[in-house]
């Protein structure tokens, strides 16, 4: 009888000491854990400062089209004639996002008009001082890097606050949540919705 208390006693304290070392190794584990977290966090919000702050707003002559999930019918030809233009943010020599821009003097409601539109400015720029409208219309923006489509918004406005024909910033969007969402949370206004896109204007002050 004593035996079995001494048993007991002792399975006891062994318990006791297995239930505390396993607590201890949790206790490690988790720390171990958080430190890791702590510094994969760190590390990518470095990276992440460091490729936005070392980014820069480049010209492009092309850029895949195949990658463009707004519109990708849109050939290179379409997105570089009548004055049109391709940006991209650039970081270490890769492309991480694209905005493309056509110039006009009235906002677009459709693709259709957004080429006559640019045509038309593009033709008056030829006989006057070579300005290309007064209006930068964004038609399509994607982007490959975490933070990328916002970057090339801001880029932009800089560029176009800073030119002295531009006067506006507009969007020709498509008629979806996502799109909506991504332009009023960069700061844009929405002007208006049509049938089959929106338009959102992103405020130049001068």
């Amino acid at each position: 009888m004593k035996l079995n208390k001494f048993k007991i006693k002792a399975r006891i304290r062994k318990g006791k000491k297995d239930i505390k070392n396993s607590v201890k190794n949790v206790k490690k584990k988790f720390k171990e854990t958080t430190i890791k977290s702590k510094k994969d966090i760190k590390k990518n919000f470095k990276d992440f400062f460091g490729w936005v702050k070392g980014a820069k707003l480049v010209e492009l002559k092309e850029c895949e089209i195949s990658k463009d999930p707004v519109r990708p019918e849109l050939d290179n030809i379409f997105r570089t004639s009548y004055g049109r233009k391709i940006y991209g943010v650039q970081y270490k020599h890769e492309i991480h996002a694209i905005m493309c821009f056509a110039f006009t003097n009235k906002i677009p409601k459709t693709v259709k008009e957004l080429d006559l539109m640019s045509r038309d400015a593009f033709l008056q720029s030829a006989t006057r001082d070579q300005k290309i409208g007064k209006i930068a219309i964004a038609y399509t923006v994607w982007s490959t890097k975490k933070g990328g489509g916002k970057l090339i918004v801001k880029q932009v406005f800089k560029m176009i606050k800073k030119s002295n024909h531009l006067n506006r910033l507009v969007t020709l969007s498509p008629l979806t949540e996502m799109a909506r969402n991504f332009h009023l949370k960069n700061g844009a206004e929405e002007i208006q919705v049509n049938e089959e896109t929106q338009n959102f204007e992103y405020k130049i002050i001068k």
